[in-house]
């Protein structure tokens, strides 16, 4: 069963999961068609950045998740895994933050926060009219830098009109190491100290902090990757820990132009197909976001019981209750 926490927050009891048979069906792609809608800045809704949208094309009302991707890398490169969340109930908007010259830090976070602000005046105009976003139930959510922005966003360092229901970070990187951290300097290195009052989870990659050759930095280095992110959230924060995989294994195959070229080169990867690792990843972001948008925990709480049901080894999964 699921009850509300203080601060309205669902209370997940995993004392009444289900048997070990417990099953789930969000590590497979979704009953709803889906849509991918793109949104450039000259649009009559005049986005502040161009936009990736993944929208279900069955009538309803759908929580909303903002997505922002990574360092040097464009939204396109995320579209199977959106669109696998999205299959599920959700529209996912995905900015693009900056072009082939990365952004600051600060920009990055404040160019997000803009684009928070154009949800409630135009994400309805650019969607079919039979569906409906809801934003009380928003989501944040970013890979590698992207991640760390999003955190940086949850917590004020731009301000936005909008607030956030929960937050995900897909293996999030705030710099080189401890003492290069990029700016605005969030991580603190003391356990739990984030100032958040939402569900957080982590998802971190086992090869992200290792190098791919004698040459190349980790690009998850360790001291400010996934594990220093869930050590400072505090309750309720998950992790799950992807440990075959690398740092990018969770972009489409094969990403167009030459920063999709280069993005293949940049991590250490994993020797497997990466349709697994998009899955597994997918199938947390809608296990964990029904979880807490919806009230809906028992994918979550299957997943989190017997991490053996992801169609890729996680180790460790780790989940503090509220």
């Amino acid at each position: 069963m699921a009850v509300l926490a203080a601060k309205g927050i669902i209370k997940i009891d995993l004392k009444t999961t289900a048997s070990s048979g417990s099953s789930t069906s969000v590590f497979e792609t979704g009953s709803l068609s889906v849509s991918s809608i793109h949104v450039d800045t000259s649009n009559i809704a005049s986005p502040p950045k161009p936009l990736l949208i993944i929208s279900p094309t069955v009538q309803g009302t759908y929580p909303v998740l903002l997505f922002l991707h990574g360092y040097e890398l464009r939204n396109i490169f995320y579209s199977h895994l959106l669109r696998h969340i999205s299959s599920h109930g959700f529209i996912v908007v995905a900015p693009q933050l900056y072009g082939l010259i990365p952004s600051s830090g600060i920009k990055e976070i404040r160019s997000a926060a803009s684009v928070t602000n154009w949800l409630s005046t135009g994400l309805q105009s650019v969607l079919q009219e039979k569906v409906k976003p809801d934003l009380q139930k928003l989501a944040l959510s970013g890979h590698s830098r992207g991640g760390k922005a999003a955190f940086a966003l949850a917590l004020g360092y731009a301000e936005s009109s909008l607030k956030f229901s929960a937050l995900i970070g897909l293996d999030p990187v705030a710099g080189k190491g401890k003492c290069c951290q990029t700016d605005p300097k969030i991580l603190t290195f003391l356990p739990h100290s984030f100032n958040l009052t939402i569900p957080v989870s982590v998802i971190g990659t086992g090869l992200g902090d290792e190098q791919r050759n004698c040459i190349k930095c980790p690009c998850a280095p360790d001291g400010v990757n996934h594990v220093e992110f869930y050590s400072e959230s505090k309750a309720p924060c998950s992790h799950f820990v992807t440990s075959d995989y690398g740092h990018m294994d969770m972009l489409d195959d094969n990403p167009p132009g030459f920063q999709g070229v280069i993005s293949g080169y940049k991590c250490k990867n994993g020797s497997c197909p990466r349709d697994p690792m998009r899955k597994c990843v997918g199938g947390i972001f809608v296990a964990f976001l029904k979880a807490y948008l919806d009230g809906e925990t028992a994918d979550f709480k299957a997943i989190v019981n017997d991490p053996g049901l992801a169609p890729v080894k996680l180790d460790p999964v780790e989940f503090i209750e509220s």
